[in-house]
């Protein structure tokens, strides 16, 4: 029988081995503990990022159609229609429907005007369920700055003009800038961005009338 002698460079390598060992799992715990803190912060960030979303739409909703007129949560009863020529978006639009006691209270969407002097226009539109614009504000553009920015309610009282105004057949060539003989105010030097404004929420409330109680069902 042959008999096995442990050599210090035997244990030696051992020890190498089992240090080795130790080391691995450390690191595999640390590796572990590192990517459930990097999904812990991505998960935590996402929801802050989430909420605030949340709450900057809830405010651009309340400034064009009054909080007092609600009860429900717009942001949770939606419905989708396509019309590029009406709304200027060839992708779904997004339409949040207001209710008060379960009944219609308003809707609130997004419509872009195409044509602004620098490009595309993105507005918010709030209407009442008896076709009266409850507010429109501008979300997004590249204006003229001291020119076409005055679409802005922080740089003019001129979107305030659509607060109100409905689309008849009887008052649907006033919907353009006076220079076109309508009744909404251009600015000294930028006739085309309000122009494109005023367009745009006309075509808006157009597809509104179009369909009716069918935005609700």
């Amino acid at each position: 029988m042959t008999e096995t002698t442990e050599t210090p460079q035997n244990t030696q390598k051992a020890s190498i081995f089992q240090q080795m060992f130790k080391s691995a799992r450390v690191l595999s715990l640390y590796v572990l503990l590192g990517v459930g803190l990097l999904l812990a912060v991505k998960f935590i960030t996402q929801e802050l990022i989430d909420n605030a979303e949340k709450e900057n739409k809830q405010a651009a909703f309340n400034e064009v159609l009054p909080a007092s007129s609600y009860d429900n949560d717009p942001l949770k009863d939606t419905k989708n229609f396509t019309n590029e020529a009406l709304l200027g978006s060839e992708t779904p639009v997004t339409f949040y429907r207001a209710r008060k006691n379960g009944k219609p209270a308003g809707v609130i969407f997004e419509a872009i005007a195409p044509d602004g002097y620098s490009g595309k226009i993105t507005i918010l539109i709030g209407v009442f369920p008896d076709g009266r614009i409850s507010g429109v504000r501008v979300l997004k553009h590249k204006e003229t700055p001291g020119l076409g920015d005055k679409i802005e309610l922080r740089k003019s009282n001129w979107i305030l003009s659509f607060n109100g105004m409905n689309l008849r057949d009887d008052n649907a060539a006033k919907w353009r800038v006076k220079k076109d003989g309508g009744i909404f105010d251009q600015f000294t030097g930028a006739t085309i961005t309000p122009r494109a404004v005023v367009k745009a929420v006309r075509k808006a409330l157009t597809f509104v009338n179009q369909q009716g109680a069918k935005l609700y069902d």
